[in-house]
């Protein structure tokens, strides 16, 4: 064999370890037909069948007569949190990325963060709601959270969902420490390790860190204008029998696109036909000026499960999330929160919470909000044309713009250079989980008052550009 076919065969084999170190395949599962293979890697056939025997060889595939390889699981360690998926560069790392957000100084601009800034959120209302809280019973001030959550929080959610046209009730809803811990539960109630669990591609970075330390394989479906599309949805659920699919249907993060409802229907088709269940993070809902489809709407909380939090509307610091599910979910969640966290979410969060959205306060907040994201995303799209920056699609509200960059420029390097001069940028790489999203930075508009943040990102666009 010759060097050139050596080399090729054995990053062949690279390759193939990767991606049995990530569970994708997992144990017992079927690896990719040899012509399948070969078109993806680009590859003479030849070179995968080499390839595979040589990894059959090393007991980590195995060969099965007229059906295709098949990973052994030999040796197979345990994955960590630190080891989940081949090392990248730092400021590609979700990980990275969140904790430099939330540990930035005040000296540090935050382009690349998820939040609005804090002189966009309702400080009267939440400073009201607290003297409010001075001067209730001893038992909000030092008790556990109930096993559901707080009652009066559950049954203004079951009202706004009607609003909606879900029909459902307070008992169907549970009160969580976050969003984040919503997914948790839900990963911990249905998923086992090895699962295939479908999310768009790109999708909100800590779905994917999430899924990972809960040991599943993550499958990505490319996410067009108009929602996942739909095709390749259909091939991933027939393909992969994922158990799960984790979206965003609303201003999806990072794209900031939604849902129309040919797709929602066809997504909802193809995941009831191979028993699927949907999560349907409806985080950003407030930030649209009129509501677009929900699966959550259109499947009546069936296969469906709605979560949701305030951290971007009210407080981030004030913690609290929900799910919506059918009653044997619900109780089964409400189970594992008592396990894990013994109790629903702080009652003085959750009580702040339902005082603030009771009164008429928090609707003319939005109102405002919703208006002054608008000037906002108009001028961030001036001031990113004069760089190359364009917008894949344009939101129909929320703060995210998801932006290509000019031909030959990478988002990782552009960021890099950035960091060094105490800007965060999010490249689109953090979401993929292909990592074909190199081209894309995700830009929340409400961090782009800075002019600095202009200044540096056009040197740095000067700077990087690939020959």
């Amino acid at each position: 064999m010759d060097s050139e076919r050596k080399t090729r065969t054995e990053a062949l084999m690279d390759a193939v370890r990767i991606r049995i170190a990530n569970r994708a395949p997992g144990p017992g599962e079927r690896l990719p037909s040899i012509r399948r293979f070969a078109e993806t890697m680009g590859v003479s056939p030849s070179t995968v069948v080499e390839a595979y025997d040589r990894l059959e060889a090393e007991g980590v595939i195995r060969a099965r007569r007229g059906s295709g390889f098949y990973v052994t699981g030999a040796d197979l360690p345990p994955m960590a949190l630190a080891e989940m998926g081949p090392a990248r560069e730092r400021d590609v790392d979700p990980f990275w990325i969140s904790r430099q957000s939330l540990d930035a100084d005040s000296s540090v601009l935050k382009p690349g963060c998820g939040w609005l800034p804090a002189d966009w959120m309702p400080h009267a209302a939440l400073r009201k709601g607290l003297r409010a809280l001075g001067r209730a019973d001893d038992t909000l001030l030092s008790d556990y959270g109930s096993a559901h959550g707080a009652l009066a929080l559950r049954r203004l959610l079951a009202g706004r969902f009607a609003d909606e046209g879900i029909a459902t009730t307070a008992d169907r809803i549970m009160l969580t420490g976050s969003g984040t811990q919503a997914i948790d539960l839900i990963c911990r109630l249905l998923l086992q390790p090895g699962d295939a669990v479908l999310v768009d591609d790109p999708c909100y970075f800590n779905f994917q860190a999430l899924l990972r330390a809960h040991r599943v394989r993550i499958v990505g479906v490319p996410f067009t204008p108009t929602g996942p599309d739909t095709a390749a949805f259909a091939r991933a659920v027939s393909d992969t029998s994922p158990r799960l699919y984790i979206t965003n249907s609303a201003l999806h993060n990072p794209t900031g696109a939604s849902i129309s409802p040919q797709t929602a229907h066809r997504v909802l088709s193809a995941a009831a036909a191979h028993g699927v269940t949907i999560v349907e993070d409806d985080i950003f809902a407030d930030f649209e000026p009129a509501p677009s489809p929900r699966l959550a709407v259109l499947d009546g909380l069936n296969r469906v499960i709605r979560i949701g939090s305030f951290s971007k509307t009210l407080s981030a610091s004030m913690r609290c999330g929900y799910i919506a599910a059918r009653p044997d979910w619900i109780e089964g969640l409400v189970n594992l929160q008592v396990a894990t966290s013994f109790g629903g979410p702080s009652p003085v969060a959750t009580a702040l919470i339902a005082g603030v959205l009771a009164g008429g306060g928090y609707r003319k907040h939005m109102d405002g909000i919703r208006r002054r994201l608008a000037r906002a995303r108009a001028e961030a799209i001036t001031r990113l044309a004069p760089l190359g920056l364009v917008p894949w699609t344009l939101p129909r509200g929320g703060f995210y713009l998801w932006c290509r960059l000019p031909d030959g420029h990478d988002a990782a390097a552009i960021a890099r250079h950035c960091m060094t001069e105490k800007i965060i940028l999010a490249p689109g790489n953090v979401f993929s989980a292909s990592q074909s999203a190199s081209s894309f930075l995700r830009f929340n508009v409400t961090q782009l008052a800075h002019e600095r943040i202009f200044t540096v990102l056009a040197r740095a666009i000067r700077n990087t550009a690939r020959c």
